[in-house]
């Protein structure tokens, strides 16, 4: 039998969330957990895998089609899956022992792409970042919301919209997502925040912090932002830049067409943040452009940054990608940006992390035109592709956002986006390494002999 210990970190991290959405499987299949009375067995499982994997695409619409019983489920799936199943048992752990085993601390460095050695403080921030951002962010919107519904409903619908926000997830308990909030700029503020917050990383934040509060005197610590903070946050500020401007360019007389200028100009905002990871929702889907489809096809590829809620292939991967660009057109053998030099390491890193998402979104998107398309020539499946590729990579990004096919896909289908939504989250990587060897044995390098490429 294999023993606990003797299991990679990479295989603790598979192990624990494909438990947790066994667990969500069969607590959503209950006749509580669906208005209808039940939910099939490949519906359950999809939702499941949805809320761990922090996705948002769901079969069921959650405000109508769940109870109350399977609203809280979600909720808790999505917290758990948002920071980790595996930070949740080691901070458990830690409590009981006052310390956290070696093995612990790598798996929580590899799902948090941390490699300082004080784990103890990114573990007590994630925790204090998730309870903090996701109060105020519960309390602001409560203070909205209040003057529509009861104090009640109102408190739950902040604290769920929160927490979904947050986590990257894109559940909503309002059918339209939050179409009818496309004009309400505190609304759209509120969630907009919390996705951002969300999509930095638990590092991100915790450099943050710490450069502006040194925590004994209050005074602002002079101590440079990493360059791993750097990238992510001059990354995320320029896809957000640039796609919101492209979305309002591409639908100003299409989507957002009868719309002011201002209410344009927040709806292409809110949905350049949500495109990149969340999956919320102010402008119907069905009627975008294929032009702004497949921007967003791009900005859902990349995703949030490394150690964070959301997906994708990351903001600092593609930093990484565009520093060797750049050095290699100038003829540098190092790459490097903003004035530092990048490990070889992670440059090969991030060549495959690409490499393989493309790979996983090309195999995807051809599977899922086999089983949801068979036998239909493309005249008669017009804008069918671009919908599949679509919520292909909505999955692998863990966004959520879907061209309106989530609900029609077929068993085999579901099963598919199940699958897509799984490695996605987990990262490709982190998958390879679990089904590789631990180390190359025999290591040996052959003799070298160039090649023409290009």
């Amino acid at each position: 039998m294999l023993k606990f210990y003797r299991l990679r970190p990479s295989h603790i991290t598979i192990i624990s969330f494909a438990v947790l959405i066994a667990l969500g499987t069969i607590l959503f299949s209950l006749p509580i957990s669906s208005k209808k009375g039940y939910l099939s067995f490949s519906d359950s499982l999809f939702m499941a895998t949805s809320a761990v994997c922090v996705t948002g695409l769901t079969v069921a619409d959650t405000g109508k089609d769940l109870t109350t019983f399977g609203q809280i489920i979600l909720l808790m799936l999505v917290q758990l899956g948002g920071l980790g199943i595996m930070t949740f048992s080691t901070i458990f752990i830690y409590m009981l022992r006052g310390h956290i085993s070696t093995h612990g601390r790598l798996i929580l460095q590899g799902a948090f792409s941390y490699t300082g050695r004080d784990i103890y403080s990114l573990l007590k921030h994630i925790f204090f970042f998730t309870i903090l951002i996701e109060g105020i962010g519960a309390a602001a919107l409560y203070l909205r919301l209040h003057f529509e519904y009861t104090a009640g409903t109102a408190l739950y619908m902040s604290i769920f919209h929160s927490i979904t926000a947050f986590c990257n997830a894109g559940f909503s308990l309002f059918s339209g997502n939050f179409i009818k909030y496309q004009g309400d700029i505190t609304i759209n503020f509120i969630i907009i925040s919390l996705i951002i917050a969300g999509g930095l990383g638990f590092f991100t934040l915790h450099e943050i912090k710490n450069l502006f509060y040194s925590g004994s005197k209050g005074s602002l610590n002079k101590r440079q932002l990493s360059l791993h903070t750097k990238m992510a946050l001059i990354v995320t500020a320029i896809l957000l830049l640039t796609g919101s401007i492209i979305f309002f360019a591409l639908e100003k007389n299409n989507s957002l067409k009868g719309l002011s200028f201002g209410e344009q100009l927040l709806c292409s905002i809110f949905q350049s943040v949500a495109a990149r990871t969340a999956g919320f929702n102010t402008v119907n889907f069905a009627s975008l452009t294929n032009a702004t489809l497949f921007i967003i096809i791009l900005l859902m590829f990349i995703g949030a940054s490394p150690g964070s809620t959301g997906g994708g292939i990351k903001t600092t991967t593609l930093g990484v990608l565009f520093a060797i660009i750049k050095s290699r057109s100038y003829a540098r053998e190092d790459v490097s940006i903003f004035n530092r030099t990048i490990p070889l390491e992670v440059a090969s890193r991030s060549i495959a992390i690409a490499s393989i998402s493309f790979a996983i979104v090309t195999i995807f998107t051809i599977l899922l035109t086999i089983t949801e398309l068979y036998n239909i020539p493309h005249q008669e499946s017009r804008g069918s592709f671009i919908e599949i590729m679509f919520e292909v990579v909505s999955a692998f990004g863990t966004v959520g956002l879907s061209a309106g096919i989530t609900e029609r896909l077929t068993e085999i289908g579901k099963i598919l986006i199940c699958m897509v939504m799984f490695i996605g989250r987990l990262g490709p990587l982190t998958i390879a390494m679990a089904v590789s060897r631990e180390e190359a044995k025999g290591k040996f390098k052959y003799s070298e002999e160039n090649l023409m490429v290009g």
